[in-house]
Parts: C-alpha cells; sequence; structure tokens
C-alpha cells in the first residue's frame, strides 16, 4: 500500500475513534475466513438503553459490565408491620383470640387481652406455617389466619363474657332489682337507679327457655342441688317456678356453647358470691329483651 493508501486508512480509524466516542461504535474485525470487511461500523445507539452485558468486560463473570464487576447491593424487603403484641387489648385481640380458637391453637377466652397464652398460640400458628415464630401477630400472620378462618360473631367474640350491658329495663330503675337483658346477656344488680354490679349470664335453650317477665325472689340456696337435673345449683336465687339464678360450672368451662334448662347461669363465682350475699327475698327479678 503507498503512502497515500496508508494516509487513507489513518484517517478513517480516526474518524472512527472520533464517532465511537460520540455514538458507540465497535471496531468490526476480519470475518473467520478472513474476508476483508468494512474497517468501520457506525452505530446510532437507540432511545432505550440495551441491557447490560452478562460478563463485565474484565472477564469476572460479574454480570455488571462497567462496574468493574462488583454487584449491586441486594433490595431489602420491609418488615412486616406489627398488629398486635402481648399487652395489648381491644376488639382486635378477641377477633385474633376467636379466630385461632376455630382452628384449635388457642382454648381460653377471648378475653380481649393478649396475654402469654395468645402469644404461645401465636408461636405454634406461625411455626406450623414456616413463619418467624415471634408470637407477635403481624400482617403476614394475620393474612395466612384470615385465609384459615371465617369472621367470628359476636358471641364468638364474647364466648366467655366480657360484653357490655345494654341499657337497664326502664321496670329496674326503681327499688332492688335483678335486672337481666337477653339482648346483652348481662345481669346488673341495681339498686334505686344506679348499677351496683354487672356480670355475663347465660339462658335456657329454646326447649327449656328462660322465661321473661317481672318477678320476685322467693327463696335462696346456697348449696342447692337440682332434684329434676342432678345438677349442682350453687348460690341458686329462685325467681319464677324451677328457674333461678346460680352459678354455673359448665357455664364457667364452656361459655355460650352451651346453655341452661331455663336458669339465669353466672360463670365468676366470685361475682355471684357477693350478689347471693345482698339479694335479699322479695328483690324485685326483671328478665327482658
Amino acid at each position: 500500500m503507498g503512502r497515500k493508501g496508508t494516509a487513507a486508512v489513518a484517517a478513517l480509524t480516526a474518524l472512527a475513534a472520533l464517532a465511537g466516542g460520540a455514538a458507540g461504535c465497535t471496531v468490526q474485525p476480519a470475518g473467520a475466513g478472513g474476508e476483508h470487511r468494512s474497517p468501520v461500523r457506525i452505530e446510532v445507539p437507540s432511545r432505550t438503553p440495551s441491557a447490560s452485558p452478562s460478563r463485565a468486560p474484565d472477564g469476572d463473570g460479574g454480570g455488571n459490565g462497567g462496574d468493574g464487576g462488583k454487584s449491586s447491593p441486594p433490595s431489602s424487603t420491609p418488615a412486616p408491620r406489627v398488629l398486635w403484641s402481648p399487652g395489648d387489648s381491644g376488639r382486635g385481640i378477641r377477633e385474633l383470640q376467636a379466630r385461632l380458637r376455630q382452628v384449635a391453637w388457642i382454648f381460653h377466652g377471648p378475653t380481649g387481652t393478649y396475654d402469654d397464652l395468645t402469644a404461645e398460640a401465636v408461636r405454634g400458628f406461625q411455626g406450623r406455617r414456616g413463619l418467624p415464630r415471634t408470637g407477635v401477630t403481624d400482617s403476614v400472620t394475620w393474612q395466612r389466619l384470615l385465609g384459615m378462618t371465617r369472621e367470628p360473631g359476636r358471641w364468638e367474640l364474647y364466648l366467655m363474657g366480657g360484653q357490655p350491658a345494654d341499657a337497664p329495663d326502664a321496670r329496674c330503675r326503681t327499688g332492688r332489682v335483678l335486672c337481666i337483658s337477653k339482648t346483652s346477656r348481662t345481669l346488673r344488680w341495681m339498686i334505686d337507679g344506679r348499677t351496683v354490679s354487672t356480670m355475663p349470664v347465660r339462658f335456657g335453650s329454646e326447649y327449656t327457655p328462660t322465661r321473661e317477665g317481672v318477678f320476685q325472689v322467693y327463696w335462696k340456696s346456697r348449696h342447692h342441688v337440682s332434684t329434676l337435673y342432678d345438677s349442682p345449683m350453687p348460690y341458686a336465687m329462685f325467681f319464677s317456678g324451677g328457674q333461678a339464678v346460680h352459678f354455673s360450672a359448665d357455664f364457667a368451662a364452656r361459655g355460650y356453647s352451651g346453655a341452661s334448662h331455663g336458669c339465669v347461669n353466672v360463670r365468676d363465682e366470685e361475682a355471684i358470691a357477693r350478689l347471693y350475699g345482698q339479694v335479699r327475698n322479695g328483690d324485685k327479678v326483671v328478665v327482658h329483651w
């Protein structure tokens, strides 16, 4: 090749270098068979950048060509949001406990308080499903539990009592009255319109219903045993035939899962012991909706 040819090639090479810096050029070598190609191919990049090459320029297999083969730090996944933890209380805790009862991870309550038994039940539920055994109910744990259970009804939330009492019936506002609501399933002990104490109660089934109306306590029997059903009725305060307000060990154990034979059951033995000591024969009893 003469001087003119050499100069032309040098000019083209310089032009290629300049174009490559501005528009992303690649120098094409000779083909595998030795055939000659144009010494320079100029490419104009598209608007969308192409994917990074699969191998770094220095051949270390880093997959991030242009950054010296260094891997990008993995994006951190945010921790799930904590919904409830030990010591919390409220309706949400009642629902958590009611749903844990549905899948047989808890057998007490609902109490509405996130106690040690609730935390242990949550840990067991989490461990069985491959979740971190924290005992704390986070959003992931809650969603798994929601997917396995149904929405609990009111008397599942208050299976063992704790529900608020509704307003007293107008007939309860004077005198000494055992004011018993079938709507809220509560008993108010009232004197001259003032509520002295309140407690959850249970009634008879549809086959043995508790009578409604206005009655009087006509007999008290501290250690009574039913002659009809041969079952203990401690702290019995009779108000209508064989129906009485009394302590029920079955109510204490099973809550609203069961029913009485018509009596008004109380599950809190200490509460009814105090009530028994205050109520007199002749005091009014009002059973209402």
